[in-house]
């Protein structure tokens, strides 16, 4: 063997819309874990969710994720996730990209949140299967109650799980989209280029 793998990130989310902390995170991700680059990964909207009231539609989110990254060399959006039929399930999107390139080790990054409900998605032993899972402490939750959780899970689905050393940035999407609705500034939590588009498309205005 001796061939050393490829070891590309991926950040998966909504991006409704993108914030510093997510762009934070995939810096930190590529720098700690030594990535070759960090792939952002709007996830679809089912069918009968494509246009949620006081929402961005798919398309500019998307939109938003390629104006966020845009600066950032080692960056790089994948719409994998934006089909017709709407929805993708995590493991079927892993298996896919491992399938198409079985020289690139993938490190999916998820919030600590996403870690205590891992049990709840779709097929999470196919996830462990398929990537790495790099947690990134969020929201003021101990380092120590998420160890626990990632030593419990790993057991349970033969996984391999990774704490990122990160600050805890706490900034929410739905708070963001609730400020501008109410007419406040977002300055500094978006990018500048995210906020204007967000101006010029009048998105969360409703």
């Amino acid at each position: 063997m001796g061939e050393k793998r490829r070891k590309i990130g991926i950040m998966g989310g909504t991006f409704d819309p993108i914030h510093i902390g997510h762009l934070i995170l995939g810096e930190k991700a590529y720098e700690q874990l030594e990535l070759e680059k960090v792939l952002f990964m709007p996830s679809g909207n089912p069918p009968h969710k494509k246009n949620r009231k006081g929402r961005a539609s798919d398309e500019q989110r998307v939109e938003m994720v390629a104006r966020a990254i845009a600066p950032n060399p080692h960056f790089e959006l994948s719409t994998i996730e934006m089909h017709e039929e709407g929805y993708s399930y995590t493991y079927r999107t892993l298996e896919q990209l491992n399938a198409e390139n079985p020289d690139i080790e993938y490190y999916f990054i998820i919030g600590a949140d996403s870690l205590f409900s891992l049990d709840s998605w779709m097929k999470p032993d196919r996830i462990c299967a398929a990537c790495t899972i790099v947690v990134a402490t969020r929201n003021h939750t101990p380092v120590g109650k998420i160890d626990v959780e990632m030593k419990r899970l790993q057991e349970k689905y033969h996984g391999n799980f990774i704490r990122l050393d990160t600050l805890n940035i706490d900034v929410s999407s739905q708070i963001l989209r609730r400020w501008v609705q109410e007419g406040k500034s977002i300055r500094y939590y978006c990018s500048d280029s995210v906020i204007s588009y967000i101006e010029s498309q009048k998105i969360y205005h409703h």
